[in-house]
C-alpha cells in the first residue's frame, strides 16, 4: 500500500492507492458514514465495481445507496447536476455526510461539484475507476459541469475526505480509455521532470499493456507529483498549479470543437494539445524542434494524437483561437499559455500574441 498526503493544512487528505482496494474500502468509509447509508454516485459503465463497493460497505455494516448516471462528458451538464442534487436532496443527505464518487473524471468532478453547493458544502471521497481520474482529476479539488460556451466553466474548488485508488481495476478499462489516460501521466514528465519522461518512453507500452508494476509506479508518482503542486497553490493564485494545465488551452479547444463528445476523449485532447504547445513553443524559438518531435514521437507510439489532423480536428484557425478565448484562466483579456523551453521545462506564458497562435494552427492544420 501506498499513501500520499496532500498536504493543505485543515483540508489535508490521504490519497490511498493498493491492489484489491475497492474490495476492502468498507474499512476506510465505516467511519464516515456515523450510522448512516452511504450514498455512491456511479455511471453506467462500473456496475461491477458498485456492487463490489456495495459488498465491502455491507460487509463493514454499512448500508448504501446507489445512484447510477448516464456515462460520458454528456453528463457534466445543467441538467444531470440538478437531477443529482435533488436526489441526493430526496436521500436526506446531511452536510455531515460524505458521497462516494466511483467512477472516472466526469463522475469526480459532477460529484464533487454537487457536493460542494448542497447545503452550502457536504462531505465527498472520490473512488476514481479510470486512470486518467486516478493520476489527475480525482486529486485537487477541481470539480465543476461543462458550459455552452466551455469546459469545466462552472465549478468549485472542493476537496474531497479521501481518494481510493485500487490500480485493479483498471483491467476492465477499454484500450482507448486507457491510453487517454496515460497522457495525463506523461504531462508530468513533460511539466517538470525530464527522467520521468524518459521513464514514459522506456515503460509506456508496458504500462498500457497491463503490466502491474509498470501502472503501480506511474499512479503513485503522478498523484505525488500532482499533490505537490497542489498543495504550494491550492487555489491556482500563484501560477504554479497552472503548470498542471500544459496542453489544456489547446486541447479544450480541441474537445470544443469535437462537442464535448466521445469523438474526442479529455485525454486525447491533451496528448495533441502537449504536442501543440510544444510546436508551437518550437516554432517561436523556445525549445528545440527536436523535443517537440521526440514528444509528438511519444505520442504516436502510444496510441494518442499528435496534432490536429490526428485528433480528427478539420477546423479553421480562427475558430479554434475563438474557443481559446473562453479560457477560464483568461485575466484582463489575455490568456495564458503552457509554453515550454524543453522537456521537463514548462512554464506560464501570459503574453502570447494570439495572432501567432492563430498562424500557427493555420498552418499546423
Amino acid at each position: 500500500m501506498s499513501v500520499v498526503k496532500v498536504e493543505l493544512g485543515a483540508r489535508s487528505y490521504p490519497v490511498i492507492i493498493e491492489s484489491g482496494l475497492l474490495g476492502r474500502a468498507g474499512g476506510h468509509l465505516a467511519p464516515l458514514a456515523r450510522g448512516r447509508p452511504i450514498v455512491i454516485v456511479a455511471d453506467a459503465n462500473v456496475s461491477a465495481h458498485l456492487e463490489t463497493l456495495r459488498a465491502a460497505l455491507d460487509a463493514a455494516g454499512v448500508a448504501s445507496e446507489p445512484i447510477v448516471l448516464p456515462a460520458g462528458e454528456g453528463s457534466k451538464s445543467w441538467a444531470t447536476l440538478e437531477a443529482l442534487t435533488d436526489r441526493l436532496l430526496d436521500l436526506g443527505v446531511e452536510r455531515g455526510d460524505h458521497v462516494v464518487a466511483l467512477g472516472g473524471g466526469v463522475i469526480g468532478d459532477l460529484v464533487g461539484f454537487a457536493t460542494a453547493i448542497l447545503k452550502r458544502g457536504c462531505g465527498f471521497v472520490q473512488v476514481p475507476t479510470t486512470l486518467l481520474a486516478q493520476v489527475d482529476s480525482s486529486v485537487g479539488g477541481k470539480t465543476g459541469i461543462n458550459a455552452r460556451a466551455g469546459k469545466n466553466l462552472v465549478g468549485a474548488f472542493h476537496q474531497p475526505k479521501m481518494v481510493l485508488i485500487d490500480p485493479d481495476v483498471l483491467d476492465t478499462l477499454p484500450p482507448r480509455q486507457l491510453r487517454a489516460g496515460y497522457a495525463e501521466v506523461v504531462k508530468y514528465g513533460l511539466i517538470d521532470d525530464a527522467d520521468f519522461f524518459a521513464w514514459c518512453e522506456a515503460n509506456g507500452a508496458k504500462l498500457l499493456a497491463g503490466d502491474a508494476a509498470a501502472r503501480t509506479h506511474a499512479i503513485a508518482y503522478s498523484v505525488a507529483a500532482k499533490a505537490r503542486i497542489v498543495g504550494d497553490d491550492e487555489f491556482e493564485t500563484s501560477g504554479r498549479r497552472a503548470l498542471l494545465n500544459l496542453g489544456h488551452t489547446f486541447g479544450h479547444a480541441l474537445e470544443a470543437e469535437a462537442g464535448f463528445s466521445d469523438r474526442l476523449l479529455h485525454g486525447e485532447a491533451v496528448a495533441a494539445g502537449c504536442a501543440l504547445a510544444f510546436g508551437f513553443s518550437a516554432a517561436q524559438g523556445l525549445c528545440d524542434a527536436a523535443d517537440a518531435a521526440r514528444v509528438a514521437a511519444h505520442w504516436r507510439e502510444s496510441g494518442l494524437p499528435d496534432g490536429l489532423t490526428a485528433a480528427g480536428i478539420d477546423a479553421p484557425a480562427s475558430r479554434l483561437v475563438e474557443h481559446m478565448r473562453h479560457d477560464k484562466k483568461a485575466s484582463a483579456g489575455r490568456i495564458p499559455f503552457l509554453l515550454a523551453r524543453g522537456i521537463g521545462q514548462t512554464y506560464l506564458d501570459r503574453d502570447v500574441d494570439l495572432r501567432a497562435v492563430e498562424a500557427f494552427l493555420g498552418a499546423a492544420g
